[in-house]
């Protein structure tokens, strides 16, 4: 009598707060149908993995130490691999009580570019998957420090390990041709839609009153100031949501954005939810917006997650001229764009929508739910993994 087949074993390595990480949670469920999962990131352990190894809070995921940032100054990129503070605990500290099986892992996922070096060093011979999310020779160039040191460090990283990736994954059909173009890799488009959510949608018939939502984080450069100013011009009959999660400044831009909308009745601050319940909440409103200007590669071709939480919620769209959000929107005929990101724009792209506009709208998020959800986004990146796993 043979003996039951094993699950297959996969690692799943996220140096983030995982369980905070809507992208991550999705592909850890996709994972925890084809195997048993171990992760590796911050935090609890993240819903469906069978183990979880939590790196200590406050480990810079990067080589931010005096010998780590001279080597990224010189150029050392090969020195600098695995020289994050929390890769090196993760190889010598943790790694003992990560229980790897005796016979190897079946698959290693890395997410983010980050990543990368630290998810080979622990495949031992096994396929990676790199989810790289967004591009990662962009991803904070803004910053003047990360572009002369760390932005040379996250191409070699990509030169290095993409091509030799078993899948290569990213959330824009933008972004799968950056990487096909500059690092020679098929990336596989996985965009960061949600589960299919059987929500109706809520009824705007004899309302003058159009809720208007926004979800996300509070960092700037995303065009939240121009939001609010937007907002403040509208006519009464607008209001605006905001479900706003504050990302490492200590709640500082948060605070700015509150003291802009200047106590006016019609923007409201509420507490974040998370990533699951997002949708149901959304759910009582009209409008989804997100304005986001074109100011580095990763937000002239953002498809983010509150982009499909809004057609989940059964919400109209209001988006300013971002090519990969307008390719959706106008082939779902979801909602509205503004002619640019100016303030008198947006104004311009929703003061006068209607009852039946919006109603509209939302027949058109009814009919999209389905073919933008997760499930049928991911299905074909589900089918390569299940291959790299059972052949």
């Amino acid at each position: 009598m043979n003996a039951p087949a094993l699950p297959a074993r996969i690692l799943c390595i996220s140096l983030t707060p995982i369980e905070r990480d809507a992208r991550v949670l999705r592909q850890i469920s996709l994972l925890a149908e084809l195997g048993e999962v171990t992760s590796i990131g911050f935090g609890a352990t993240p819903a469906g993995a069978a183990y979880h190894l939590r790196v200590p809070d406050g480990l810079a995921t990067l080589p931010q130490t005096p010998a780590g940032v001279a080597k990224l100054a010189l150029r050392a990129h090969r020195a600098a691999e695995c020289g994050a503070p929390a890769a090196r605990w993760v190889l010598e500290v943790g790694r003992d009580s990560l229980a790897a099986p005796a016979t190897g892992w079946d698959l290693v996922v890395a997410n983010d570019a980050r990543v990368l070096d630290l998810a080979f060093a622990l495949a031992d011979g096994a396929p990676v998957w790199a989810d790289m999310h967004e591009w990662a020779p962009e991803e904070r160039t803004h910053i003047a420090s990360w572009r002369l040191l760390v932005a040379p460090f996250m191409v070699h990283l990509c030169d290095t390990y993409l091509p030799r990736a078993a899948l290569v994954t990213t959330v824009s059909e933008g972004i799968v041709e950056l990487y096909r173009d500059r690092f020679g890799v098929d990336a596989q488009l996985m965009t960061n839609a949600g589960p299919f959510r059987d929500i109706e949608a809520r009824d705007h018939e004899g309302s003058e009153i159009v809720r208007c939502v926004h979800s996300g984080a509070a960092i700037s450069g995303r065009g939240l100031e121009s939001m609010i100013r937007a907002f403040l011009e509208l006519p009464e009959r607008f209001t605006l949501d905001l479900y706003l999660v504050s990302a490492g400044d200590g709640g500082e831009h948060l605070r700015q954005l509150q003291a802009l909308a200047a106590g006016d009745p019609r923007i409201t601050f509420n507490d974040p939810v998370r990533p699951h319940e997002l949708p149901n909440t959304l759910a009582s409103y009209d409008l989804g917006v997100f304005w986001i200007p074109p100011t580095h590669t990763n937000a002239r071709l953002t498809l983010p997650n509150k982009f499909f939480d809004y057609v989940q919620a059964r919400l109209g769209l209001a988006i300013g001229p971002s090519e990969e959000m307008v390719r959706e929107l106008q082939a779902y005929r979801l909602g509205v764009v503004s002619d640019t990101f100016e303030v008198a724009d947006l104004v311009r792209s929703i003061e006068s929508i209607d009852s039946a506009q919006l109603a509209e709208f939302k027949r058109a998020a009814e009919r999209a739910a389905r073919p933008l959800s997760f499930e049928a986004q991911s299905a074909p990146v589900r089918a390569r993994v299940s291959e790299l796993l059972h052949g």
